[in-house]
């Protein structure tokens, strides 16, 4: 992936098929989206793609993947699953489980898959096969694409290479500890700025006060 990410930094265009890579992996198919992600938001911060449109793409194709491999999961799972054949009778039983922890945690369990590597190449066949009702898992799953592609996007952009290398080795983890200096350091800028604006303020309404008392002295 590394060498991908090499490769499609020579055209700026082909860096926008990273993100979009977060299809298949929606889909089912085992492949690198998280580092896709963080790759296209390092060619973001080089100036080389626009972050905005990284993140775009990142949450179409992850929600699009994740509706098809729903719509997959729902039309064909359980009949494959309950089909007879070897283990007919445990494969039941683990259905029926799937359906009760749906009906319990469902939302939750899409939107949390999201965030796990090992989960979400999974979760929204899950979803499909134990039916969930198709407008509560778009709904959350939106929300997961959005916040994790946001999320993802936005450390890669702010932490360059860093966040790719410790991203690609420790994970989720690692992004979100990346989030939070990031959050914590944007706050801290912010506030900083606003005492400076507010001190600014104050020393030229107490400039326009003293001008005031000069003009009102020497009438």
């Amino acid at each position: 992936m590394l060498l991908l990410g090499a490769i499609v930094s020579v055209s700026g265009g082909l860096g926008y098929a990273l993100p979009a890579i977060i299809g298949l992996e929606s889909l089912g198919v085992p492949s690198p989206g998280e580092t896709a992600l963080i790759l296209a938001a390092v060619l973001a911060s080089e100036g080389k793609l626009q972050i905005w449109l990284v993140i775009v793409i990142a949450t179409a194709s992850a929600i699009a993947g994740d509706n098809l491999g729903y719509l997959l999961g729902h039309k064909l799972g359980r009949r494959v699953l309950t089909a007879p054949g070897p283990m007919q009778a445990r494969r039941t039983e683990v259905i029926d489980a799937g359906d009760r922890f749906f009906a319990k945690h469902g939302p939750k369990a899409v939107f949390i898959g999201r965030w796990i590597a090992l989960v979400r190449f999974a979760v929204a066949w899950l979803a499909g096969i134990d039916h969930m009702p198709f407008r509560t898992f778009f709904v959350y799953n939106a929300l997961g694409a959005i916040t994790w592609a946001t999320a993802y996007g936005l450390v890669g952009f702010y932490a360059g290479k860093a966040a790719a290398d410790a991203i690609t080795k420790y994970g989720v983890f690692a992004a979100l500890a990346l989030a939070a200096v990031i959050i914590a350091f944007v706050g801290w800028h912010v506030i900083r700025e606003r005492r400076r604006k507010a001190s600014t303020a104050a020393a030229a309404g107490s400039g326009a006060a003293d001008a005031d008392r000069r003009e009102a002295d020497a009438d």
